[in-house]
């Protein structure tokens, strides 16, 4: 006997597709999935992956619906000045309807991978958030092991908007880090470069060697170290991860503070 033809009932139960609204710009996904009942939306991203040292930032954002045209020029972090993601960062903690920020030390980085350490950081700060969202929008790549339905968005960070703003927090939050950890260690121009691997900073690894704020799994800083050792240069660094600014318990949010290096802090 031949396969059944399914009955018009059974079709009636396929659910209807999803319509992404170009027209609707930065705010089409939350657009199109809040359309279907599953709002709030949260993106998620995270600052400071590729950089070899200083702390890995996650931050999660639920944007408040009917907000287009307070955040029009929203895009990736990267893309925006230094003035421009400020502005923005001001105005996102004052009117998004709820975010997180999850800071991971190198410590951890070192101890889990990047990618490991990612991952968890966005789970976590999605976790912080003060009610679960109705879905979750990531930039780029799947984070398994979230409670709510998710999806990863290619360049999510320049075509979703509550991306876009996870971005935002995400980059002025480790920038501000950054800017302090360059007071405390000062000689790598952490002010400068935020930790990447610029000729700036592998000079002053060179002629410096690692402090506790590099990421030691990283080839560059491991090597450095090696080529130091070698030479009979003593490491007299401070312990990995002890600078006052991971020990330090400071508050996030509004008012231009910064969550201390391994905190999580939410709206």
């Amino acid at each position: 006997m031949g396969r059944p033809t399914p009955t018009a009932p059974t079709l009636w139960l396929r659910p209807p597709r999803a319509v992404i609204r170009r027209s609707r710009g930065l705010w089409a996904w939350e657009s199109a999935l809040s359309r279907h009942g599953l709002g709030p939306v949260a993106g998620v991203d995270e600052a400071g992956r590729g950089a070899c040292a200083g702390p890995l930032v996650v931050a999660a954002c639920v944007p408040r619906p009917g907000e287009d045209a307070r955040w029009a020029g929203l895009t990736d972090s990267k893309l925006l000045s230094e003035p421009a993601r400020e502005r923005y960062y001001d105005l996102i903690v004052r009117r998004a309807e709820d975010w997180a920020v999850v800071v991971i030390p190198p410590t951890e980085v070192d101890r889990r991978g990047v990618h490991a350490a990612n991952v968890d950081g966005m789970r976590r700060a999605v976790a912080r958030l003060a009610g679960p969202p109705g879905y979750v929008l990531t930039d780029g790549f799947r984070v398994p092991g979230l409670t709510v339905p998710s999806l990863a968005v290619p360049k999510g960070d320049l075509t979703a908007a509550c991306v876009a703003a996870a971005s935002v927090l995400a980059k002025v939050t480790r920038d501000r880090i950054m800017a302090e950890l360059d007071g405390e260690h000062p000689g790598y121009g952490f002010a400068e470069h935020k930790g990447y691997c610029t000729p700036v900073h592998d000079r002053a690894l060179a002629e410096r060697g690692p402090c506790a704020e590099h990421r030691f799994s990283f080839v560059n800083v491991a090597r450095a170290r090696a080529v130091r050792a070698e030479a009979g240069v003593v490491h007299n660094s401070p312990v990995h991860g002890s600078s006052s600014v991971a020990a330090r318990v400071a508050e996030g949010g509004a008012g231009g503070r910064v969550p201390a290096v391994g905190s999580e802090v939410s709206a």
